[in-house]
């Protein structure tokens, strides 16, 4: 018998009540995020009317007020208002297309991810009649099954009430493809496609195959090693080797399918920025280097792409406080541009992290109101939040030593302080490390 079935009566009782208690938490969870989704939609729909007032109301202007709405928003809850404005735009299609699963969130009867599902294989079904049966089914479903199960089920609903055909859809689904990254733990990051399920399917198989492929020249070749040459053999996993395989055909592979007639797009290479303490180069200090300002990588990469580059900024910083000082380089550049972008590493809207190399260098006062073109003056906005600058209520000043305060439209204030270098500092204690 199993250690539960041995279980005492109290046990097992304890072990129903928490279980109870599981559930209405559960519940109480997808109560609250179907609130949330309630107000972030409000937020959406005085972004709409705001921007009705005009009296040319364009769909530009709509997302400048929807940004301005989500910049409020995220810089109130320390979040990216990227991420707050996607939330906002699922939140609205929640409440306003599919209200019947709403609702049903909100009264504990499906949680957040029955109704995401639920949504996601739903969204385009366009009359509101074909909507609202098909939530109706679905709600009644996910109360008995599994997501996983309801998900399934609702893409067969859906498909039997959409109007539109497959490849109709399918078109429209392809304008959604895209590639994104996500930083991850310990110098590693996640790079995701989403595309077409035959081609990314495809690739993946071809992906799949040359490391088989490869693993396998591999081990047929160790057989005929001596024992003393056994330690060379690959010892990878498909996985680790699918990944390697994978970033070998991005990084080098030419793209044939979409090059120009001069070979433009075969032309560009990876191009990334990274930090490394100068004392961590020569072996002196353990402080991993940073790409991009924000991910850690190892000290042996580091100098690898050291010993390949053409040329590096030197970034110097106070040994006390490591605060930047300056930035050189032996080779003739704009020396502002890479103070800027060696102080700022990122946007400087609170909460954003896009590179300072995809930003744009904007004038905190106008240059067209006599604001200088010097450090004190500049910083590195991304194009988003460049135009949420110029275009809406938001308001930003200069406080000096590359410290910006924004001011939202009701009137909040957020300080955003430049990041802190990525340098070794010294007191005067500390024994010079021998050169």
């Amino acid at each position: 018998m199993t250690a539960l079935m041995d279980a005492t009566v109290e046990q097992l009782g304890a072990l129903g009540a928490v279980t109870e208690m599981l559930v209405e938490v559960d519940r109480t969870i997808g109560s609250l995020l179907a609130a949330r989704d309630g107000l972030l939609a409000l937020g959406s729909r005085i972004a709409v009317e705001a921007a009705g007032q005009v009296e040319e109301a364009t769909a530009d202007g709509v997302d400048l007020a929807a940004r301005a709405v989500a910049a409020e928003f995220g810089a109130a809850l320390r979040v990216s208002d990227r991420t707050v404005q996607r939330r906002m735009l699922d939140a609205e299609v929640m409440v306003s297309r599919f209200p019947r699963v709403w609702r049903a969130q909100g009264a504990g009867l499906i949680s957040a991810a029955y109704a995401r599902v639920i949504v996601d294989a739903g969204q385009h079904l366009d009359d509101p009649a074909a909507r609202d049966a098909y939530a109706a089914q679905l709600v009644a479903f996910a109360q008995t099954e599994s997501p996983n199960r309801v998900g399934r089920m609702a893409r067969r609903v859906a498909d039997r009430l959409q109007p539109r055909s497959f490849d109709a859809r399918h078109a429209d689904a392809r304008k959604e493809r895209r590639v994104w990254m996500k930083n991850r733990a310990d110098g590693m990051a996640e790079l995701s496609v989403f595309g077409p399920a035959a081609l990314v399917r495809g690739a993946f198989e071809r992906v799949t195959a040359m490391a088989k492929a490869a693993l396998a020249d591999s081990s047929s070749g160790s057989s005929s090693r001596s024992s003393r040459d056994a330690s060379s053999r690959d010892e990878r996993t498909l996985g680790q080797a699918r990944c390697d395989v994978a970033l070998d055909l991005l990084l080098t592979g030419a793209p044939a399918g979409h090059d120009t007639a001069e070979g433009a797009l075969g032309a560009i290479r990876a191009t990334v920025s990274i930090t490394v303490p100068v004392m961590s180069l020569i072996g002196v200090s353990t402080v991993p280097a940073e790409l991009d300002g924000c991910v850690p990588i190892d000290i042996r990469t580091a100098r690898l792409l050291a010993g390949t580059a053409v040329g590096w900024d030197r970034v110097l910083t106070h040994p006390i406080t490591g605060a930047l000082l300056a930035v050189d380089r032996y080779r003739p550049s704009v020396a502002v541009r890479r103070h800027l972008t060696a102080r700022d590493q990122r946007c400087r809207f609170p909460t954003c992290g896009y590179s300072a190399r995809d930003c744009d260098i904007d004038h905190t006062r106008d240059h067209a109101a006599g604001g200088a073109t010097d450090t004190d003056n500049l910083g590195e906005l991304c194009r988003r939040h460049h135009s949420l600058k110029h275009r809406t209520p938001w308001h930003v000043e200069h406080l000096g030593d590359g410290v910006f305060a924004w001011t939202s439209p009701t009137g909040q204030t957020y300080v955003d302080k430049p990041p802190v270098q990525n340098s070794t500092t010294v007191t005067e204690d500390d024994t010079p490390p021998p050169f």
